[in-house]
């Protein structure tokens, strides 16, 4: 998390997020401040409190994993605010979502052009993410698969494997990182045709390469395109 970020933690008198969210910040959170902690499925539900506990005048913080932005809790609360009419501030304070934080670990992948979409069909029908995934691969993003497999829904990352194949070569390098920039961090750079080889679960993030993706030294690199004879 960015400091930022632990500041306004650490300063609030509510602390709301989904309960997995909230135990890793567990030690950041003062003794005196509320907090409210409920399992998935219930984000409408946490934006509405939070809302509610602002309207009291309370220094509210909603706790998202990553950045709030990307596939968090940013939009909903402004969602509810605004549907509530509600007269309160809200200040969207960055954090380093599991695509740049994978990239990190995996060496350069991102430095170029890149697509970031999640398999999971919860709130997204998968006729739309596979249209996603087939225009990214077609374009030749480097592609960043969030939420990609759990024990119950594999045929997604399958069916997102084989629409890759069909635009990439079986030996584009892949890197797959569990637990990006927590405890048990794993990290592995295989290739395309090997991918479903791997670990892979809800905490993972999958990077795939572009045409130009190439392993230097063990790390993944997306050349930019510069001259190096210059």
């Amino acid at each position: 998390m960015t400091p930022k970020a632990q500041q306004e933690i650490e300063n609030a008198d509510v602390v709301v997020g989904y309960k997995t969210y909230v135990a890793l910040v567990q030690n950041l959170i003062k003794s005196t401040a509320e907090v409210v902690s409920g399992t998935m499925g219930r984000e409408v539900d946490r934006a509405k409190i939070a809302v509610t506990k602002a309207l009291e005048n309370k220094n509210v913080v909603v706790v998202s994993s990553g950045d709030p932005g990307v596939y968090g809790m940013a939009g909903l609360v402004l969602e509810v605010a605004a549907a509530e009419e509600a007269p309160v501030p809200v200040e969207i304070v960055p954090g380093v979502t599991a695509a740049t934080a994978a990239a990190s670990k995996l060496g350069a992948p991102l430095v170029s052009d890149f697509a970031v979409i999640s398999l999971s069909d919860l709130l997204t029908p998968w006729g739309l993410i596979e249209k996603r995934l087939r225009a990214a691969a077609e374009a030749d993003f480097s592609i960043v698969l969030y939420n990609p497999q759990s024990e119950g829904r594999k045929e997604p990352l399958i069916k997102a494997y084989e629409i890759l194949l069909k635009h990439r070569s079986s030996s584009t390098p892949v890197g797959v990182v569990r637990q990006a920039g927590r405890h048990g961090e794993q990290s592995v750079i295989t290739t395309l045709d090997r991918l479903l080889d791997c670990e892979i679960d809800m905490v993972t993030t999958i990077i795939v390469g572009n045409s130009k993706t190439k392993v230097l030294g063990g790390r993944m690199v997306s050349p930019r395109g510069y001259n190096l004879s210059c």
